[in-house]
């Protein structure tokens, strides 16, 4: 390890961009200690292990950063000195194996974040850095920040303090949002935390809900304006989820603030033309329900309802060429966005307007911000815990800087 600083660095939250802030400030021999509210470090990343844990992506960077929109030009130094690559590299050193699957995202070869974590948890150790746990932040205290433990409110002095409580999405987990006013006190400017990655309110008949909730759209290429993507979605009690719908997410929730709904265009036959569609569909002995007809024709039986649930139904035309142009386009109305609390991660967060290139406040060049907070929103597929991570080890080296 490398020889001490004789500098002190407070870390808030346990999640991956804390944790990857106090491995670099540890290994540059700053005494870290990390503070967290929850009973166990990082609880939402071992949440996202339960379906793989998608750590990156694999396509080329150029192509990979463009994925953050708006907030590619802040994020880019960060991701660019820690790229997919190092993240690979990282999990390599740490014993952990990953493969490229064949959507070109990057799994770990044991599909669980639990091995992961227990192998950086034992790093840190190693470098003498301190997790306590049940240690909520309550705010600032003359240049210290306070804690509510279990033996009663804790004052902790440093030389620099680094804060990672992510967003407002899945708050049983640890991350609620609750540090926004605190931080506005504090002189940051903060964007209103918004679902991302959500799915959304469609107010489907009782029938339709009883039938199909829970069950998968498959094929489907959805669409709203210019924007489109083939993947699957999921009909829910509510609505509609899965990652077609989350890649489209932050389109169809701002055309909801503005205009109280949006359009979501499904092609429920994506494999086959309109005219094809329409041939298969009029290929069928007279008499031929309209249900039989579409299921011939290749339509599952929830693709099929779903036509009876399309904005303007319930009625259907018996003639192909109409009942294939419905198939291709069908339209459902989304009537709101899912809460927060269910949202796979959030946008908004700390205007970047309110932070330094090296991710200090400008209000407070002690305090470092890093992950989730920040202003930023990316689809799912690996861009969320690339960007928490390399936003953690960006915000360390800023603070090496203003400690040596």
């Amino acid at each position: 390890m490398t020889a001490s600083l004789n500098k002190r660095a407070i870390i808030v939250g346990a999640g991956p961009a804390g944790l990857a802030a106090a491995e670099v400030l540890a290994q540059a021999g700053v005494a870290v200690v990390i503070h967290d509210r929850m009973p166990n470090p990082a609880r939402k990343f071992l949440l996202a292990g339960r379906g793989g844990l998608n750590l990156t992506h694999s396509e080329p960077l150029a192509d990979f950063l463009v994925r953050y929109g708006a907030a590619q030009t802040r994020l880019e130094p960060a991701i660019r000195a820690f790229t997919p690559d190092h993240l690979r590299a990282w999990c390599e050193a740490l014993g952990i194996e990953t493969f490229i699957g064949s959507s070109g995202r990057v799994f770990p070869k044991q599909m669980k974040a639990s091995p992961l974590l227990r192998a950086w948890l034992a790093r840190l150790n190693g470098l003498g850095v301190k997790l306590v746990t049940r240690s909520r932040w309550t705010g600032w205290d003359d240049g210290a920040v306070t804690f509510d433990t279990p033996e009663g409110l804790h004052t902790e002095h440093a030389d620099a303090f680094l804060f990672a409580l992510g967003g407002a999405s899945w708050p049983r987990l640890g991350s609620d949002g609750s540090w926004a006013d605190a931080f506005t006190t504090h002189g940051a400017t903060i964007s209103t935390l918004k679902p991302s990655n959500s799915g959304f309110r469609v107010p489907w008949s009782d029938i339709f809900r009883d039938k199909f909730s829970g069950q998968p759209l498959k094929p489907v290429h959805v669409s709203h304006g210019p924007s489109e993507i083939s993947g699957e979605a999921i009909v829910t009690q509510s609505g509609i989820e899965g990652g077609a719908i989350y890649a489209l997410s932050p389109l169809l929730r701002d055309r909801i603030a503005a205009e109280g709904s949006a359009d979501l265009v499904l092609d429920l036959s994506p494999n086959l033309t309109a005219a094809e569609l329409a041939k298969k569909i009029a290929y069928a002995p007279s008499g031929t329900s309209t249900a039989n007809r579409l299921r011939r024709a290749g339509l599952t039986p929830i693709a099929a309802s779903l036509l009876r649930e399309r904005r303007g139904g319930p009625g259907l035309p018996t003639d192909p060429a109409e009942l294939a142009a419905i198939a291709k386009a069908c339209v459902i109305q989304l009537t709101g966005v899912a809460p927060i609390e269910r949202a796979i991660s959030t946008a908004g967060g700390i205007s970047w307007d309110s932070i330094n290139a090296d991710y200090s406040l400008t209000s407070d060049p002690r305090t470092f911000v890093a992950g989730e907070m920040l202003d930023w929103e990316a689809p799912t597929g690996g861009y969320l815990l690339q960007a928490c991570f390399a936003t953690g080890r960006a915000a360390a080296h800023g603070m090496l800087k203003r400690l040596s």
